[in-house]
């Protein structure tokens, strides 16, 4: 981080600016600089910070702490306030951070003290570090600067290590194809404590040197509000945030001053994004990405419609992305195969035991992603599922985003998540969690009439359909598919039960 933070030290050297306004307000980067020395110093009377790992939560502070990190040449690891115990012992065992910076009923939840026990200290306006007292050595990172736990949606969290080199690719390329100039407001509505949230929430704004418009916790309303009055251009979200905004806009067009917004991460429609975008007033842009590879695919704002929101971008300049069939050849244009990623953003592995645990990549150095990918000809590409996305009914596959897709194209649906319910007979069957667009329900006879009507087969439709006021999700605003088989599990267990008592 140290790059990034002395050329915004400079910037406020020679003229001071708002570089963050969150809940409490406008805060300027002098002020920011002055909290992140003084953070610093409480942290290490050494040189070097070590490695830091801080409660990320959507305010000045965040940004305050990477500032600290960056100017001692430390490492910043990121974790989610709603972190669970077991949860945060699994992310210590990995990361074995040098010292830890959070609100006090944090540290006491996550049992801090007993893992270091030295002396607290006050910090950021009430919260606490606590750190070790041993030399602090950074070189076990290789390089790294930033440590984000995956969202944890279908298994253990585990802990991406990212070098400023990518982290900077990635802001960069994401400006550059945003058309976001010098100075330029952007927003952080995610969470910061995951890897992408961070890198296109503070790190772009610590690049661009203009304001980062944050919001404490989600609320669609205040975010619109805020994004509007602070004349943000650009931001990043997951697709339900994007839909919940475009309802609650109610076609005023509140963000047509602001360029884009990238929305990744989740199952996604074009009708329904295409609503969005015509009621917030600004352009959406699908994009293909993960944790251990940012942002490596993206449309352009100027892009129409069909390539913006029916498809899934194109390769930033020096990323390679290609699909291959099962046999390993590379699929052609129009051929569905195994996604795999090679460029300048890809990680440097994952944290192990305090060390790096390097990637495993392919020969040609390519990441597997898990993702069927296919390409077209004008070098854009469609993201058609993941590889495990699958529902075995009775020894047939069937693919739920093909039927996801099918799903949300029903003008009542606003969010769909098609999911296994256990079988004693099929082994599974298929299950529709639904959220309405008018809040009236879906029988499931609509349902079936829609997909009859777009053609999908009748092996693949939906046994069972579940309206629900919203899909589970992770702390970091995405689908949670193994909280919605739960949940799809527990209704079908309920009703089971009612007609048994029948």
């Amino acid at each position: 981080m140290r790059q990034v933070v002395r050329e915004f030290q400079r910037q406020a050297d020679d003229a001071d600016f708002i570089a963050v306004i969150d809940d409490t307000g406008g805060h300027t980067a002098r002020e920011l600089l002055e909290e992140a020395v003084r953070l610093a110093d409480a942290l290490s009377a050494e040189e070097s910070v070590g490695t830091v790992l801080v409660q990320a939560d959507n305010s000045w502070r965040t940004v305050a702490a990477s500032l600290a990190v960056g100017l001692r040449g430390g490492v910043l690891a990121v974790v989610n306030r709603h972190t669970t115990p077991a949860e945060f012992a699994a992310a210590w065992e990995d990361i074995r951070p040098d010292a830890v910076v959070a609100e006090p009923s944090a540290m006491d939840e996550w049992t801090v003290r007993t893992r270091l026990p030295g002396p607290a200290r006050t910090v950021l306006d009430g919260w606490t570090c606590r750190s070790a007292p041993h030399r602090r050595e950074v070189a076990r990172w290789s390089d790294g600067v930033l440590i984000g736990l995956t969202s944890g949606s279908t298994g253990r969290p585990k802990g991406v290590v990212q070098s400023e080199r990518a982290l900077r690719y990635a802001a960069t390329s994401t400006i550059d194809v945003n058309g976001l100039a010098p100075g330029d407001a952007v927003a952080a509505i995610v969470p910061l404590s995951s890897t992408a949230a961070y890198c296109f929430g503070v790190y772009v704004s610590l690049l661009l040197r203009g304001p980062l418009v944050l919001t404490g916790k989600w609320d669609r309303a205040v975010a619109l509000r805020r994004m509007a009055d602070t004349g943000v251009r650009w931001t990043m979200c997951v697709p339900t945030m994007a839909l919940q905004m475009g309802a609650e806009a109610a076609g005023s067009g509140i963000l047509r001053g602001v360029r884009s917004i990238t929305v990744g991460g989740g199952p996604m429609d074009r009708g329904a994004l295409a609503r969005a975008e015509r009621s917030l007033g600004t352009r959406i842009l699908r994009v293909f990405g993960m944790s251990e590879c940012l942002g490596h695919t993206s449309p352009s704002p100027d892009d129409p419609e069909e390539i913006r929101l029916g498809r899934d971008g194109r390769p930033f300049p020096g990323t390679d992305v290609r699909a291959l069939t099962p046999d390993g050849q590379a699929a052609g244009p129009g051929v569905t195969g195994r996604a795999q990623v090679r460029g300048p953003s890809l990680f440097l592995g994952y944290a192990r035991e305090g060390r790096i645990d390097p990637p495993a990549l392919t020969a040609d150095g390519y990441l597997p992603t898990g993702d069927l990918l296919m390409t077209h000809e004008d070098g854009t590409i469609s993201v058609m599922g993941r590889e495990k996305d699958i529902i075995i009914r009775g020894g047939r596959n069937i693919d739920i985003t093909e039927v996801e897709r099918a799903v949300v194209g029903h003008p009542r649906v606003a969010r769909a998540c098609v999911v296994p319910v256990p079988d004693d007979v099929l082994g599974e069957r298929v299950a529709l969690l639904v959220v309405a667009e008018d809040g009236d329900g879906i029988e499931l006879a609509e349902v079936i009439g829609h997909l009859e009507s777009v053609g999908l087969s009748k092996t693949k439709w939906p046994e069972y359909v579940y309206d629900v006021e919203e899909l589970p999700q992770t702390k970091v605003g995405k689908l949670d598919r193994r909280g919605a088989r739960d949940l799809a599990a527990g209704l079908r267990a309920r009703e089971t039960g009612r007609r048994g008592e029948a």
